[in-house]
């Protein structure tokens, strides 16, 4: 006999900074382990599984990321007792925003219709050590009215071969980025912050390993004049051989909306 299963969607915040990273790997503490060992405790006998809408890189953050779970015979008594239960036993740096029922035919990693990176930085002298969490500060002068204008190069239908690490034989390169622009901060504040500073927001449906990380080292090389706006546009061709060797650290890097179809 085939067994009754339950969906739901569970949105939830998490400061990544002392994370592995989203996905389960022996040896490292990662949000997704956490999550897996917090539902062992407060659903206790029970059978179900997890599944992330996406993964992210180590030290990365999110305002709101998603999973879905799928729990087995019994649905759930009271969502709203069990999201109370669920954040008392979770650690401080992840938070359950909602728990919503799902269907059947819902999947969220196909289901995804775009998602929005934020990329936080500052650049000058070196920033209070309590912005390492959320801000990466690049030491010098940035020149930022040329990084904004590189920045618009990256909307649109492009190949990002040249974006990415562990390349695969399936790895699916040409990617359309729906928006991507700098603008100064307004997401995070923090009075020990320095006193102007920048994101990065770029908007897709989605992304490979380390894209937006890559466009934001691009952006920085660009800033110092390391690297031209005629480089950054040969780098989207798929003719491209480009090898960028800057990748930027991941705590300023975190996931600020996710919307589904």
């Amino acid at each position: 006999m085939k067994k009754k299963r339950n969906y739901y969607l569970i949105r939830l915040q998490f400061l990544g900074f002392r994370y592995s990273g989203w996905q389960k790997q022996p040896g490292h503490k990662t949000i997704e382990s956490m999550l897996l060992k917090t539902l062992k405790y407060i659903l206790p006998e029970r059978s179900y599984k997890i599944l992330g809408a996406g993964r992210t890189d180590a030290k990365v953050s999110a305002l709101e990321a998603a999973f879905e779970l799928y729990l087995d015979d019994e649905p759930l008594e009271d969502i709203e007792e069990f999201l109370y239960t669920f954040n008392i036993n979770l650690p401080p740096d992840i938070k359950i925003l909602s728990i919503d029922k799902a269907e059947e035919k819902f999947n969220i990693i196909h289901h995804a219709k775009e998602k929005e990176y934020v990329y936080l930085f500052a650049f000058g002298e070196k920033s209070h050590p309590f912005c390492a969490p959320y801000l990466v500060t690049f030491l010098g002068d940035l020149d930022i009215d040329v990084m904004i204008k590189a920045a618009k190069l990256f909307e649109g239908t492009h190949s990002f071969k040249s974006y990415t690490a562990r390349i695969k034989n399936n790895t699916i390169f040409v990617r359309t980025v729906n928006s991507c622009k700098i603008i100064e901060n307004t997401i995070i504040e923090a009075n020990f912050f320095p006193k102007k500073t920048y994101a990065l927001h770029v908007k897709g449906e989605g992304f490979m390993r380390y894209q937006i990380r890559m466009i934001m080292g691009v952006l920085v090389q660009v800033g110092k004049g390391e690297l031209t706006i005629e480089d950054v546009e040969h780098s989207l061709l798929e003719t491209s051989d480009v090898k960028l060797p800057f990748v930027a650290p991941g705590s300023g890097l975190l996931l600020n909306q996710l919307n589904f179809k």
